[in-house]
């Protein structure tokens, strides 16, 4: 990251010494606004190749197993110890119901589709039998996307593929735990054997340049845009000068086109309509005190609105690929916490307030058909409740809901049984979901004429068949 100082130690910019360029509303304190470093971009396939469609995918992934009974499914005419714990709510669709816990999607429901007969197939917290769909050349679905398009966007400098963790959106002192679910993080965004080079750009610690990237302006020209934008030209003609640019590896590479190439605003939330901020935010579900004192949930944030918002604003800059990470939902009975699906009540809503407020904004803003969200986990959980009033792990059947991508909405797809142990209809897997996404973000006939891709990497993007009641 680029860290901006103050280089007198008794004075800081709203109280803190060191102000790192990446993080969320670090650019307040500059007086840098929309005019200034970062121009938004259409979403659109220019620069990119020719066989590119321009359209993003923001990847909601709900690390821990969310309960596909308790989401989209919530088989009420089931037997009490199989249907939903929490009870069912009517949707937009005559005689469909979801858990009661998200009313909002409920009433969007004919602006998305649900996949009902979705399986990962996997039956523990390995996140990347889902987000590689168990490629040959394990990588995530967001690395094989920008080996083949890039790392930046050639026009904005926006990176192609980047990780939204919570720590991206924290304001300063939040506290964040860690746990066992923090050593499958990697997974969300492996780079496989394609090499670090594609790693996501994660903006809450992505790519750092060290001294490198160290800029001292004193308090009273913070607030001087004209003498930071001359700092950050007189920085790239240094680098380029000493040719450290070209010693620097390629994720920091990146982080440095980020910042100097003008794209940095799009992380910077105070930029944002302050009524969009609001409408996104999901302070409100609970407190985090109160979530991450149970074992399994210790990187339970409310901050999944603010990360849905920011993966908004950088496809909105030209990013292409979005993961979303947001972690808690291993639901044996969360630990010592009261017995039942007790994250639901906390996860539940915050998912149903901030899928519904992207879904809401992306209607507004003509993104409907620009941008595919996928949300899902890496399991599902057990139709039979345990003993502790929860559910274990399942891979038979797992939640997924997708939204826009210019594909078929409104629908739900497949049906499980009558006990919600599989499917009852055409299953589907994390090879029909990456087939989806690689179909929306690429004109794949064309993509075949590429002799210059790996060919590992061009059968892998070309295989599989997609969720073919969507296309």
């Amino acid at each position: 990251m680029l860290s901006i100082y103050d280089p007198q130690p008794t004075r800081d910019c709203q109280g803190f010494r060191r102000r790192e360029f990446l993080r969320v509303g670090g650019l307040s304190c500059l007086g840098l606004g929309a005019s200034g470093l970062f121009n938004q971009a259409a979403l659109s396939s220019e620069g990119l190749k020719e066989y590119a469609t321009g359209k993003s995918v923001v990847f909601l992934f709900l690390g821990g197993g969310p309960s596909h009974i308790e989401t989209f499914d919530p088989k009420m005419s089931a037997p009490s110890e199989i249907r939903s714990i929490f009870g069912e709510i009517p949707t937009a669709h005559p005689g469909i119901t979801f858990g009661s816990h998200f009313p909002q999607l409920a009433k969007l429901a004919k602006k998305f589709s649900i996949v009902r007969s979705f399986q990962s197939k996997n039956g523990g917290h390995e996140y990347v039998s889902v987000t590689t769909a168990r490629n040959e050349t394990k990588a995530a679905l967001g690395a094989l996307y920008t080996r083949v398009v890039g790392t930046n966007h050639p026009k904005t400098g926006a990176p192609l593929h980047t990780l939204v963790l919570p720590e991206a959106v924290a304001p300063e002192q939040f506290k964040i735990g860690r746990n066992f679910e923090t050593g499958h993080l990697p997974g969300l965004t492996q780079p496989g054997v394609l090499g670090k080079n594609y790693e996501a750009f994660s903006p809450s610690g992505g790519g750092p340049l060290q001294s490198n990237m160290e800029m001292a302006i004193s308090p009273e020209r913070f607030a001087d845009r004209r003498e930071m934008l001359s700092q950050l030209d007189r920085m790239r003609r240094k680098m380029d000068i000493d040719g450290r640019i070209d010693s620097l590896d390629k994720l920091q590479q990146q982080a440095y086109e980020v910042i100097t190439g003008g794209v940095a605003e799009a992380f910077d939330l105070s930029k944002e309509d302050p009524k969009i901020v609001d409408r996104y935010d999901t302070s409100h579900c609970f407190r985090n005190e109160e979530v991450q004192r149970w074992g399994d949930m210790r990187r339970s944030t409310n901050l999944l609105g603010r990360q849905m918002l920011l993966a908004r604003r950088l496809v909105e800059s030209g990013c292409g690929f979005v993961t979303v990470s947001d972690c808690g939902w291993d639901m044996h009975s969360n630990g010592n916490s009261p017995k039942g699906l007790a994250g639901m009540r906390w996860l539940g809503p915050q998912v149903d307030h901030a899928v519904a407020a992207f879904i809401e904004d992306c209607e507004a803003r003509g993104l409907r058909d620009k941008v595919l969200l996928v949300v899902t986990g890496e399991m599902g959980r057990t139709p039979r409740i345990n003993n502790n009033g929860g559910r274990d792990h399942y891979g038979e059947l797992t939640p997924m809901l997708l939204y826009g991508g210019g594909l078929k909405m409104g629908h739900v797809i497949g049906q499980s049984d009558s006990h919600a142990t599989r499917p009852a209809t055409d299953p589907y897997n994390p090879t029909h979901m990456m087939s989806t996404m690689m179909h929306t973000l690429f004109n794949l006939g064309e993509l075949r004429l590429d002799s210059s891709l790996p060919r590992d990497v061009a059968q892998v993007v070309q295989s599989g068949k997609p969720i073919l009641p969507l296309m």
